[in-house]
């Protein structure tokens, strides 16, 4: 039985725990699937690269406003999927080579079960023991049982994106960032696109104004069935068809479920090590990532109700640091953690939103601002995109923002450092230029029409 300073179950973010801090340690990498985890196989980062595709040929169908003529004439897709993966799969390889490699690292292809306290049973039948164990399995997509049971094919966001040709119909179950995502991926390269919703609204999670107005614009560019109760997934003619109450049944030629997804707790056997996990299903971790069993770690989304690439990361270097240095232990930093969705039009928010600010009794005030009241707004003839904005009347502190439209994500930052750093709103806005005519003149206008009190404000 061999045994090792360190193991680490799972190869996304649970690989960087493997710091120059910790060459000097034996360590057991253990992976099941696909080296490298879910962002870089079958999440953020293939899901962008055909995010972009779809902008480009959106723009281009749209270039009739700016006194263009010009029209998509033929969409590849054989070529757009094997751009993301002719890249990806290799960075995976590599990847895997490098650690299979590395001095002090063994690597074993294999499920991981706990079978006591920092002892692991592998699928090949070897048992592996360590004096602490990373937790880093990720998250899976959540099928109903429904869809599950009925032998009709489906797909999910792990295996939509390698299909070998386009459909003409894909009916999508879900209203969430993986349905919102995947609607404007493939409506833009010409594919009719059914969103099926048990909600009133898409995206949900958002300030409610921000999801009404994308609600909205989404049903213009989409067939969005709101307040939809699924009865039945059958065959159809030509590939499914879903059947749903008190309206007409949706027939498409491809299924893809998008109903959200939940943490690889449930397959390892966690309470033989004693790892407890809540209600959710989430492994349940202090500030400093320690799980309920003695020195046993969890990070990412096993572990964290965010979800997220960059959430996860952070994870991993506190980690690291806390293994390296058992006696400077290091808290994670879950405050004001931002999230986007990368659909068309773009969305980006961080803090509270205004549903949340009413629910905690906090004060607040708000404004919205229109991309198309600034320079660059009319150079995009932009007539929805807005940034809204939540704060403290008091501290004049940023409580939370929301911003739809073009570059939300990379608008969004001088507000995740507002929140992140206590800055207050008269700090961002005036003791900085805004470089006109730049987008960036959106967030700026948002900032100065915050109607804070000005007698608070600094001499």
């Amino acid at each position: 039985m061999p045994h090792f300073d360190l193991a680490v179950i799972g190869s996304g973010s649970g690989n960087s725990v493997l710091t120059e801090a910790l060459s000097g340690r034996s360590v057991a990498l253990i992976e099941e699937s696909t080296f490298g985890g879910t962002c870089l196989n079958v999440g953020c980062i293939p899901t962008k690269m055909l995010v972009y595709a779809a902008d480009v040929a959106d723009t281009i169908r749209a270039s009739a406003r700016y006194g263009i003529d010009a029209s998509v004439d033929q969409v590849r897709w054989h070529d757009i999927r094997n751009r993301v993966f002719g890249r990806i799969d290799p960075i995976s390889a590599g990847g895997r080579i490098y650690r299979d490699e590395s001095p002090n690292v063994t690597l074993f292809e294999a499920h991981a079960d706990f079978d006591g306290p920092r002892s692991i049973r592998l699928s090949t039948g070897e048992e592996v023991t360590a004096d602490q164990i990373v937790v880093a399995t990720g998250s899976r997509p959540h099928v109903p049982a429904m869809v599950a049971d009925s032998g009709v094919p489906f797909h999910t966001s792990d295996t939509i994106m390698r299909i070998p040709f386009l459909p003409r119909r894909l009916a999508i179950l879900g209203g969430g960032y993986v349905g919102a995502e995947f609607a404007h991926i493939f409506s833009a390269l010409g594919v009719e696109v059914t969103l099926i919703v048990r909600g009133a609204r898409l995206l949900t999670h958002l300030d409610d104004e921000i999801s009404d107005r994308f609600t909205a614009l989404a049903q213009d560019r989409w067939r969005v069935l709101l307040n939809t109760d699924v009865t039945a997934v059958e065959r159809g003619a030509d590939g499914v068809r879903v059947k749903v109450r008190d309206a007409a049944a949706v027939d498409a030629d491809l299924l893809l479920v998008a109903t959200g997804r939940i943490p690889n707790s449930d397959r390892m056997n966690l309470a033989a090590a004693g790892v407890e996990v809540d209600a959710d299903g989430l492994v349940q971790v202090d500030d400093y990532q320690r799980t309920t069993a003695d020195g046993v770690w969890a990070l990412g989304d096993v572990s964290s109700p965010y979800q997220l690439k960059h959430v996860a990361n952070q994870d991993a270097r506190v980690v690291a640091h806390n293994l390296a240095f058992p006696h400077e232990l290091r808290e994670s930093n879950h405050r004001a953690v931002p999230a986007a969705v990368f659909t068309e039009p773009q969305i980006a928010t961080v803090g509270l939103t205004e549903q949340a600010a009413h629910a905690r009794g906090v004060k607040y005030v708000s404004a919205v601002q229109h991309y198309g009241f600034t320079a660059f707004g009319w150079a995009l003839e932009d007539t929805s995109s807005v940034c809204k904005l939540l704060a403290d009347p008091v501290t004049q502190r940023l409580l939370g923002a929301h911003i739809m439209g073009p570059e939300a994500s990379i608008l969004i930052q001088p507000l995740i450092q507002a929140i992140a750093f206590g800055q207050t709103v008269h700090d961002v806005a005036s003791g900085q230029y805004w470089i006109h005519p730049a987008l960036t003149e959106v967030v700026e206008n948002a900032l100065l029409s915050l109607p804070l009190d000005r007698r608070l404000l600094p001499a």
